[in-house]
């Protein structure tokens, strides 16, 4: 059975760090790209950063470029997204997807993660 688990996320303010950790299970990280998303209620999906697995090649948004790193474990199976300098705009529900591609279209995705929520609050 194909899993995402996404943990990490809670209360931070504006400034600081999270790192987010998504952990697979059911299929090889090898064979996939990554993908970290966010959602507010009433705007859609939005594509974060992805690692593509057979070279660790990224993409970032424009919004989060210098600021996040998405980075993988293949000994453990997961991915991760630091987040640095958070700013009240990324408060959201950040999940992480799985496809065939490192794309920050949410559409090119097989699989998600329940998501984990991030508060950007003083």
């Amino acid at each position: 059975q194909v899993q995402l688990v996404e943990s990490g996320g809670g209360l931070v303010q504006p400034g600081g760090s999270l790192r987010l950790s998504c952990a697979a299970s059911g299929f090889n990280l090898d064979y996939l790209g990554y993908g970290w998303f966010r959602q507010v209620p009433g705007k859609e999906r939005e594509g974060v950063a992805c690692i593509r697995s057979n070279d660790n090649l990224t993409y970032y948004a424009d919004s989060v470029k210098g600021r996040f790193t998405v980075s993988r474990d293949n000994t453990k199976n997961s991915v991760y997204l630091q987040m640095n300098s958070l700013e009240p705009g990324g408060m959201a529900v950040y999940t992480c997807g799985a496809g065939k591609w490192c794309s920050l279209c949410p559409r090119l995705y097989d699989f998600w993660g329940q998501g984990t929520r991030v508060t950007i609050s003083e």
